[in-house]
């Protein structure tokens, strides 16, 4: 088994102040006419071993122990400083992998993850779940006349107005693009319209402001309530296709499963 430097000096300075402790219990004895025997010169001899070896360990605390116990507490200070900073940027970066960076919404992978969780747990106990999907209308115009700084804030505007209307339990998220999505739980269709036309509503009384032009932009949004036996990617199917029917009928609209 090897011995790290510290331990070793370690060693060292108990060797030293075991053996000073020796030659001073020695130097008591002979001047006390105890066990050993010799009188005031031998005692005065081990007094002064002892004296010696007590500074040898005095020495060897303050110039080899000492400075190594003072850089191990520095390291691991520093150690423990870096695994902090790590732990917060590990954090960090696992709320950036499922976080939309313009938006600060939650992105498709949190949706899905969410969205598989939902049906199992309300599935459970037999809740209903609602999801809405919701796509800007016309953005790419926005985006073409009014450029991309423009259509950025068009939709954190949007996503902001979605945090508005939605509760703490919903989930929402920027899927890609401009399109958004509500998961719902514990609702039923007729809540779950009425929510989605006030957003709707919301979003077309927004006015973004671009140098002297007010924008205004509408929404159009699919839904539809799990059936309970449906799979997470057939209910987005049914609500994605409401969506394209709302699309169908003019835009600014809101279609139900």
């Amino acid at each position: 088994m090897r011995f790290h430097k510290a331990e070793l000096f370690l060693f060292l300075l108990m060797l030293l102040i075991g053996i000073g402790g020796f030659f001073s219990w020695a130097a008591f004895s002979a001047a006390t006419g105890g066990i050993v025997v010799g009188g005031v010169e031998t005692a005065a001899n081990f007094a002064f071993m002892g004296a010696v070896l007590s500074a040898l360990a005095v020495v060897c605390g303050s110039l080899l122990v000492f400075p190594i116990m003072t850089r191990s507490l520095r390291e691991r200070g520093t150690l423990q400083r870096m695994t902090e900073s790590l732990s917060v940027r590990s954090q960090s970066l696992e709320h950036a992998a499922v976080t939309d960076g313009l938006t600060g919404m939650y992105n498709r992978r949190y949706f899905d993850e969410a969205l598989a969780e939902y049906l199992q747990a309300f599935g459970q106990i037999d809740k209903p779940i609602g999801m809405v999907i919701l796509d800007l209308d016309h953005f790419k115009k926005v985006n073409d006349t009014h450029g991309h700084d423009v259509g950025d804030e068009v939709l954190r505007q949007v996503a902001d107005c979605l945090q508005v209307f939605t509760r703490y339990h919903d989930v929402l998220a920027r899927l890609g693009g401009e399109e958004f999505a509500i998961l719902s739980p514990n609702i039923n269709e007729r809540q779950l319209f009425n929510l989605s036309d006030r957003i709707r509503q919301a979003v077309s009384d927004l006015r973004i402001i671009d140098g002297n032009v007010t924008l205004r932009v509408t929404v159009s949004a699919g839904l539809a309530i799990w059936d309970g036996v449906e799979s997470g990617e057939e209910l987005y199917r049914r609500a994605d296709k409401q969506l394209y029917e709302a699309k169908r009928k003019g835009r600014n609209r809101v279609c139900a499963a």
